[in-house]
């Protein structure tokens, strides 16, 4: 009871750092009348890449903050209880690959925002299931699809004012980063049967019943040597 409670407290702690962290930097802006978008980060400018780290910081408004958040809230929870030993490893390298990434091939604008951290969490849960064929962790990627199957549309370039170069490559990181730690993490689960020599003591058949002295081949000889004598007797 207590490593489940202990489990399930790591699982939501640190995504709840992150949703706090977020929050807390949309209301210092709020707070101080000011907007920290040149943080955001800008692709090919030697100025753009502190925002590899403070880029999914910043969103434009609260409803991009709410957008963003509600999912990590999900998401997150979901990637620190299932893969609690690489989870951290997971978060840093979605985050890492999606903000260089869009560093390296995104279009000259400000790109804020933590959309493209979930796109990465999306696809690591959809595909970290399949490649490890796991039938838990495919159910779990089933659960995810039917939660944000509709984000697919993210990754098209249709939406002004939408970064869908951070869903796109987030959504890479995400796989990549599935296959890379697919031997690492949670082992697929293994039911115990028992192994031959218990099958058959217990797999008697006839009026024959198993008794502990069956173990000793010695003690079923005096076994049966009594009840021989007995029926002398009689």
């Amino acid at each position: 009871m207590r490593n489940t409670s202990s489990k399930l407290f790591f699982s939501v702690f640190f995504p709840l750092l992150f949703f706090l962290i977020l929050w807390g930097v949309k209301l210092y802006e709020v707070v101080n009348n000011t907007n920290l978008y040149m943080y955001g980060l800008y692709p090919r400018k030697v100025s753009g890449l502190i925002g590899i780290v403070t880029g999914p910081l910043l969103h434009a408004d609260f409803p991009h903050l709410i957008s963003n958040t509600l999912p990590l809230l999900v998401l997150g929870p979901i990637i620190f209880y299932s893969y609690r030993t690489i989870a951290f490893q997971v978060f840093f390298w979605v985050y890492l690959m999606t903000g260089v990434w869009v560093w390296a091939a995104g279009r000259d604008s400000y790109h804020i925002g933590a959309s493209g951290i979930i796109y990465g969490f999306i696809t690591f849960l959809f595909f970290s299931g399949i490649f490890r064929k796991d039938t838990r962790l495919m159910a779990l990627s089933l659960f995810v699809t039917f939660l944000y199957g509709g984000a697919v549309w993210g990754i098209l370039p249709f939406q002004q004012g939408i970064s869908w170069e951070s869903h796109l490559l987030g959504s890479l990181a995400g796989i990549i980063t599935a296959y890379n730690f697919r031997k690492e993490g949670p082992p697929p689960r293994t039911y115990d049967l028992g192994n031959d020599e218990e099958n058959e003591k217990i797999d008697v058949s006839g009026d024959d019943q198993y008794t502990p002295e069956m173990d000793n081949p010695k003690s079923i000889d005096i076994h049966y040597n009594f009840i021989e004598k007995e029926k002398d007797k009689e």
